[in-house]
Parts: structure tokens; sequence; C-alpha cells
């Protein structure tokens, strides 16, 4: 399903602490591109006059009195503001101007960049109320990529949906990724504690899926779908097109109750955190809203499996692509700093995020994808963000799924993402392979793992995550490059395996 899995090079086991000090959000890019090497293959993005896209604007300083500055200047070239995000001086803001972006960058005193969020104009259009901006604290006022038409989540669908046959938790009997990770073990000490909750920025949680029911917080989800815009709206969150996010949430926390299956922290609380839309697409814009809605409804760790639309890499040397990926980089930093720990997939396309070098899948919102050369400062957003968990895939043998990403530095644990059992919507169960599915997993550890030490910070849950996995040596793959490091880290598995029964010791 969607584009639900990114990474981000990591700086070492211990560097995440150093993004979130101070207001270490605003700072420039995590890395560039070195000048040895070739720049990215430009990717223009066509605005002429009366066709409406949608831009972030991004602040030279996160604070009210500069984005409202970054408001007027959108005004002031004839933008609409959609959304602002005072915390992280980001505006989302609409025009049918062709030389919006040109006009914005007049107002230098404020505006440090513009950037195009999509290829394609806008379909949902601007919200009603748009000139009423929302901010998070105002709650009344996001498998795999796309390719060949198909959703870009980071899960692959395999089989049929069924119900499980009736008896106590009877699925558990085919959860062989749960005793891969120990998760079987850890719950005969606890599944987790009533006070985490987990935001599932994905495709919508079905809040009645008997394993599901009574572990949603309809009170803390929500859509960002409508142009990026909070809808608390019962119905907005809901799953419209896509089974993805209610799969995903099974695997974190599908509820021991006797019936269908077990998550990996079957008493944690569910946010469904809604970014992906009808047509599958995960726009910059609808993940801002989900990781500062997650940092502002006291969520203690996000999954996310897919990557931000519609590049599978975003270049820090294309002006769209740079600003689009920087408000996001903002918000997954602030979120962080808010004290939510972020997870993420790899991604499904067997790539070696360690060397890049080209890339054909991008945009995906446009006829035809442009072939490509990238580099170095090109990322798969939000996870090769910093501070980001990324997450391979693991086959019930332990082998790395063919399908999955891999990368020396880059990859942080791997846990299992082939032919995952979990819930999917109309109070079913099915399987669906991808890092979509091995995510979750290890954010289901996170929160057993807050669950256990309640006073960790992000940082020191994303150390503990990495210091606790177990060790794997390398193993051969059928696609992609081989695998290369030591037991203790390489690119297939990172630091190792996800361990839910070390993570609560």
């Amino acid at each position: 399903m969607s584009r639900y899995l990114s990474r981000r090079r990591r700086l070492g086991a211990g560097a995440t602490a150093a993004v979130l000090l101070g207001a270490a959000f605003l700072a420039g890019p995590a890395s560039a591109a070195p000048t040895a090497e070739p720049p990215s293959t430009p990717v223009p993005i066509a605005t002429p006059d009366g066709k409406l896209m949608s831009y972030v604007v991004n602040a030279k300083q996160a604070n009210p009195g500069q984005t409202r500055l970054v408001e007027r200047a959108v005004e002031d070239a004839g933008g609409v503001v959609v959304q602002s995000w005072p915390q992280i001086g980001v505006v989302v803001a609409h025009s049918t101007v062709s030389t919006f972006r040109q006009d914005v960058l007049a107002a230098k005193a404020a505006v440090q960049s513009v950037g195009a969020t999509r290829t394609v104009a806008v379909s949902e259009g601007t919200p009603a109320t748009a000139d009423t901006p929302r901010t998070p604290g105002s709650r009344g006022a996001a498998a795999y990529k796309k390719a060949n038409g198909q959703p870009h989540l980071n899960g692959f669908a395999a089989g049929e949906v069924f119900d499980v046959a009736p008896a106590t938790d009877p699925g558990e009997a085919q959860q062989w990724d749960m005793a891969q990770i120990n998760a079987d073990d850890a719950h005969a000490i606890t599944d987790g504690a009533r006070s985490v909750l987990v935001g599932v920025l994905d495709s919508g949680i079905e809040s009645t899926h008997p394993d599901l029911a009574a572990n949603i917080d309809a009170a803390s989800s929500v859509s960002c779908i409508d142009a990026g815009r909070p809808d608390t709206s019962a119905a907005s969150w809901e799953p419209t097109t896509s089974s993805h996010g209610t799969h995903v949430a099974g695997t974190i926390a599908a509820a021991r109750n006797g019936t269908g299956i077990v998550g990996v922290a079957p008493n944690v609380r569910l946010a469904s955190v809604k970014v992906v839309n009808d047509d599958g697409f995960i726009y910059p814009e609808y993940a801002v809203c989900g990781f500062v809605w997650a940092a502002e409804h006291g969520m203690d760790v996000t999954n996310n499996s897919y990557y931000v639309d519609p590049f599978e890499f975003w270049c820090d040397d294309q002006s769209d692509q740079a600003a689009a990926k920087e408000a996001v980089r903002r918000a997954v930093a602030y979120s962080q700093k808010k004290g939510v720990v972020s997870v993420a997939a790899a991604g499904n396309s067997a790539y070696d995020l360690a060397n890049k070098t080209t890339n054909a899948s991008s945009p995906n919102d446009a006829p035809k994808p442009v072939d490509r050369v990238i580099n170095s400062g090109c990322h798969d957003i939000p996870t090769e963000l910093p501070g980001v968990v990324t997450v391979s895939s693991t086959t019930n043998t332990e082998a790395l799924s063919s399908f999955s990403n891999r990368g020396l530095g880059v990859i942080d644990v791997a846990a299992p993402g082939s032919s995952i059992l979990s819930t999917v919507p109309g109070g079913k169960y099915a399987l669906m392979s991808g890092t979509s599915m091995a995510s979750p997993h290890v954010a289901g550890v996170a929160a057993l793992l807050v669950s256990a030490h309640p006073e960790y910070t992000p940082e020191q849950v994303v150390t503990a995550l990495r210091e606790q996995a177990r060790d794997h040596s390398c193993t051969t793959t059928t696609r992609g490059a081989a695998c290369v490091g030591t037991e203790l880290n390489n690119s297939f598995y990172g630091e190792g395996i996800a361990d839910a029964l070390r993570a609560i010791g």
C-alpha cells in the first residue's frame, strides 16, 4: 500500500540526541551532497497561471511573529494560507499564480525557502475555512512505493482476507513474527502500559474492528489529508480505500481479548493519524500535519510505513524538493523535541540507501517518472531524517526480505515483514508483506520500552532499541546489493533484529 517507508543516514548510535537540542529543528538540511558528486537531475515543477498548486513556505525563525510575516508574504503574492504551524515556522499555502514562489521569496526578511509539494494540481481543492489557519492546539477550529499505477505504501497484500478460526486469541499460533522478536516472551512480563499512546500515520484505522476497538483513542485521532489541515471529525480518520493502516495498527496493538491475534504491545492505545489520501498519496503537507499533531497530542511513538510523495528521494540541490524536505524535517524534529519516538519503514525497492546513484520512480504523481541521477544529498523521508528509527524487513527464516531496502549506517534494526498476519477492515485478518509490516513491530517494541521506562527520552529509547537488538550476521539475498559489515552492525540488519524481551529488561 502506501509509500510508507523512508530512511536517513544515521550519525551513529548516540548521534540522534544532538538533533533535539535547543532550536535544532531550525538548522539546515542534515546533510548536503559532497562537491565531488554529480548534481541530481532537475525535475522542474510547472506552475502555470490558473493551476491550483500547493506549497510549503519555511520561515527563517520558528515563532508566531515570523510565521505571521510569512503568512503576509503568501497573501501579498496572491496565495491563500491553508495552514500555519508557528511551532516550526512552516506555512502551507495554495496559489494559482505562476510566479508565486518568486514573489514570496521577495519577502527576504522572513522567508527561508518555498517549494511546491506536488507536481499536479491540488485534487482536494482549498479548504473553505483556509483563511483562518488552525494551530495544532485548536482541536475544533500515513508499504510500498507507487509503481505501475499502484499505491506506494510499503506493504504488499498477499493471499485472501479471512476470518481467524475461533479460539482464545487463535491467530497467535500463526504469528511466527512475534516469536522472532521475542514478543511472546515479553508478554509474560507486560502487555504495555495503558498510558502509552502510539500514533499510526497511515491510511486510517478501522475503529470498530473487534481486535482494535478497545485500544483506539478517538480523541487523539485526526485526518491530515484535507490539504494538510487537521480534521478531527469521526469519519475523517477511518479507512476509505486502503487496508494498510488497519493492518499496521494490528501488529502494534491488537488487543489480548480472545479474538484474532495479539499485537506487540496489546495494552497500549492507538491514535489514527490519516496521512494517505484516497489515491494513495502522502504529500509533504500531510506528513507535516501528522508529526506536529503527534507532538501536540501526547503521543509517545509514531509508526511511519511510507515515504513522502511524490519523490522517493528528495534532493537538497533542487529548490522545490529541498523546501518540502525541510518542512518535514522540522516537523519530525519538533515531535522528537516533544517526546515522540519516530519509527519508519526502510522501503521496498531492494535499494542500497548508503550508495545512491539513480532513481526511476519519481515523481510518482506525474504522467511519467523521470530517470534521474541522485546523490547523497537525496533522501527518502521521513525515514532518513535525523533521529528516525529505520527498519528493514526479515522473513520467517531471519533472512532479509528480497524487497527490503538496506544500507550500512542507514538501517537501525530489522524486524519481520514477509507474510505478516494482522487486522484489516471488515473485522477481518490478512497476510501482507513489506517493510511497512516490519516497522510496526519495532514501533510496538518501542511502546513496550516506553512502558517499562517512562523516564526515557526519545534519544534513549532509540539507543535502547539499537543496543538491545539481537545481533545477526550477514546473509544472502536474491535481489539488490550484497550484505556488508559485521555481525554487530551491517547493511541488512543494522544493529540486529528488534527484541521485545530485552527491551523491557
